[in-house]
């Protein structure tokens, strides 16, 4: 096998090898592949150190991601590629990952495979092993194998795939030296290793591939590859792995058969299916060779999944684990964020103070207590909040239950013509709405990626969460968790109802299926945990000193400036109260008729956080959120009026990152246009009938 030995030879830099981000020299360059949630990404966080989102759940990697790692004296190039189930190039992730392999930028493929579903990852491992390159096997999480009692013959695997096979554990990081190190032996591998296979039926095609390819197909399906290999040769001189091309060939990939079309009888049929089938007869080989006791299952994922995925009580149950999200979210993140209002409130206190000693101009102390601490350090206020609401989804996530939400929601969504896994951006988009949008790239159909795109907007992002957390803490105090829980539900049903009408106006209607991986519950892992929500953590601080501090700036210049200059604290004849009371009477019929709160909204496409920062420099909120109420309520700002900004700024403009990445996926303008503006039509639609309606119950 060639990784047996105790050191590595000296790599040499190869011509054309890929430079390194600090100029120096990669020596080669492998790529990380396998099913969603085998670990491939921990296993490349491992390596390369990177803070890359992990979750136990598919659809986070969606496109490939780069690193280096340093082995000996040699610098590698590693290759996080997307999660895949195959190669056949139906999706954006297969399509991704075929493209970097095929392309010759890696030198070395590492198929990372869920032990514990070895099966399953055995069916990618085949299709990699027939695109010719240099491939090696990382047996993840062989703890569950253990766990269950079951067996891996690492003598006989190999043997039968041809390849190296190296049991690691991507978690506990063991197995990782040994991996590259037989990356580094196979790199210039032509073929397989001695196969040694013992097939149920005797081969009698005139070629022995038994001892040259891992697969081989049965008689007739070689008999028609040699056939393709021919005209092909014939007819494209330089192509390589004119094996592999037959196969796609013969399986209609379409992105194969427009690059080299060929005129053969029989042409039109389709071996696709028989291909798949034999593929899956020999890994039945393969398991029942190498996998002793796979019959033993894990007993708790079985037991949970029966309430979990059950067809009636899975979406309650689902509900009732977000509402308790929310109750943790705001009970134990409002005890330390009213430590925070206190210190904040001292601070400025200490300011205003020490200015005023000092002599300081009105212009000075107004920009410091009024805009920059009344702004950023009541979004400061809520990090408890939002740090409590990242925790509970990484835990979830982590633990294997997100990707049963996606099951359950299946029903749903293919009643409005998508399937369960159009669902999976809408779940990511409780965090943040641009990832939430890359990941639509895993729908198959391109009409499916634009309604996803359009839809998936009016899901509650944590940015939209600190304007629940102040107003609904302010008007509905002990049930202050419902309201904003509320706020959720009505994302995700005006979502759905949004993609229902989109369906029934559709008339090129697509059946969609959703085929989902289950990955069994775990204890989530404390380091990716800890790193999804420092990363989450980090950005939220990052906004608030970049883009929140920016335009807590803006609004606070457009506040105590007007015509005549310094207006100071009234700033009833600012440039923002001017702004304000000429677009009042649009938003009066939808309870939002205050100046105030429409500079803030209007603020608010910047980044949602940035409208409790607007309010709060306009109102005067730097005492704390007693201060705000009484602002609000002598303004005549209500319940009813909370409810209806809440509801605003749910379903209005998304920001402008997400309206940059739905431009990047969608590659429109005009789409990217249509989408702001349906979604501030949408918005002023049903906050009028929550307004008017809540005015007739009044």
């Amino acid at each position: 096998m060639g990784c047996c030995d105790t050191k590595a030879p000296p790599i040499r830099r190869k011509k054309g090898a890929a430079e390194g981000k600090n100029g120096g020299d990669y020596s080669m360059t492998i790529g990380f592949i396998g099913n969603p949630n085998c670990g491939k990404t921990t296993l490349f966080n491992a390596y390369t150190g990177a803070n890359l989102k992990v979750a136990n759940w598919p659809g986070v990697t969606v496109e490939k991601v780069e690193g280096a790692y340093k082995y000996k004296d040699e610098r590698i190039k590693l290759i996080d590629l997307p999660g895949t189930y195959s190669l056949t190039s139906y999706t954006m992730e297969e399509t991704v990952a075929r493209n970097c392999i095929l392309s010759g930028e890696v030198d070395v493929v590492i198929n990372v495979v869920d032990a514990s579903a070895l099966e399953r990852g055995l069916y990618l491992t085949l299709q990699l092993l027939e695109l010719g390159k240099p491939v090696v096997v990382a047996l993840n999480m062989m703890d569950i194998v253990l766990k269950r009692g079951m067996e891996i013959d690492m003598h006989r695997l190999p043997e039968m795939l041809g390849v190296p096979v190296i049991p690691v554990s991507a978690r506990k990081r063991t197995g990782l030296d040994i991996l590259i190190h037989a990356a580094i032996h196979h790199k210039d591998a032509k073929g397989p290793d001695a196969l040694v296979h013992e097939h149920r039926e005797i081969s009698h095609h005139e070629h022995d591939h038994h001892s040259e390819y891992t697969m081989v197909y049965s008689d007739p399906i070689e008999d028609e590859i040699d056939k393709v290999e021919t005209a092909l040769v014939k007819s494209y001189h330089d192509i390589k792995n004119v094996r592999w091309h037959a196969i796609k060939i013969l399986e209609h990939d379409r992105e194969i058969t427009e690059k080299y079309p060929l005129d053969m009888p029989d042409s039109t049929h389709n071996y696709e299916s028989q291909i798949i089938n034999e593929k899956y007869d020999f890994i039945g080989e393969i398991i029942d060779e190498v996998m002793v006791h796979k019959q033993r299952q894990d007993k708790l994922t079985d037991k949970l999944d029966r309430a979990f995925t059950h067809k009636i009580w899975g979406i309650p149950i689902f509900l009732g684990i977000m509402a308790v999200v929310f109750f943790l979210t705001f009970f134990v993140g409002d005890l330390i964020k009213s430590l925070l209002e206190l210190g904040i409130s001292a601070l400025s206190d200490a300011i205003d103070g020490g200015l005023t000693s000092a002599g300081a101009s009105e212009i000075v102390i107004s920009l410091l207590n009024d805009g920059i601490i009344s702004g950023v350090g009541t979004i400061i206020t809520f990090l408890p909040n939002i740090l409590i609401l990242f925790l509970a989804l990484a835990f979830l996530e982590d633990s294997g239950y997100m990707a049963r939400v996606a099951y359950v929601m299946e029903g749903v969504m293919s009643k409005i013509g998508l399937s369960g896994r159009a669902f999976i951006p809408m779940l990511l988009g409780f965090g943040c709405t641009v990832p939430a949008i890359m990941a639509s790239r895993a729908l198959e159909n391109r009409r499916d990626r634009f309604k996803v795109m359009l839809v998936t907007p009016f899901m509650s992002c944590s940015a939209r969460l600190t304007i629940y957390i102040l107003f609904a803490e302010m008007f509905f105090a002990e049930y202050a968790f419902l309201a904003a829980f509320s706020m959720y539900l009505l994302g995700i049903l005006v979502a759905i109802g949004v993609a229902a009408v989109l369906h029934l106006i559709d008339r090129k209607k697509t059946a969609n299926y959703l085929l989902i991986e289950l990955p069994e519950y775990k204890l989530p892992d404390a380091r990716t945990v800890g790193i999804y929500v420092w990363e989450k953590i980090k950005d939220y601080l990052i906004k608030a000193g970049t883009t929140i501090f920016i335009a807590t700036l803006i609004i606070w210049a457009l506040m105590y400036f007007g015509p005549a200059g310094f207006v100071g604290e009234g700033g009833g004849t600012s440039f923002a109260a001017y702004i304000g009371r000429f677009l009042e009477p649009a938003f009066a019929p939808i309870g939002l008729g205050f100046w105030q709160i429409v500079v803030a909204l209007i603020a608010g496409i910047s980044a949602k956080e940035v409208v409790v920062s607007s309010c709060a420099v306009m109102l005067g909120a730097a005492e704390g959120s007693a201060e705000f109420a009484a602002a609000l309520a002598a303004m005549g700002f209500g319940p009813l009026n909370a409810v209806c900004l809440m509801v605003f700024c749910l379903l209005y403009i998304p920001c402008v990152a997400t309206l940059a990445t739905i431009r990047k996926e969608s590659k429109s303008w005009a789409w990217t246009g249509f989408t702001a503006l349906f979604q501030l039509v949408v918005a002023y639609v049903i906050t009028l009938i929550v307004y008017q309606i809540g005015v007739l119950i009044v």
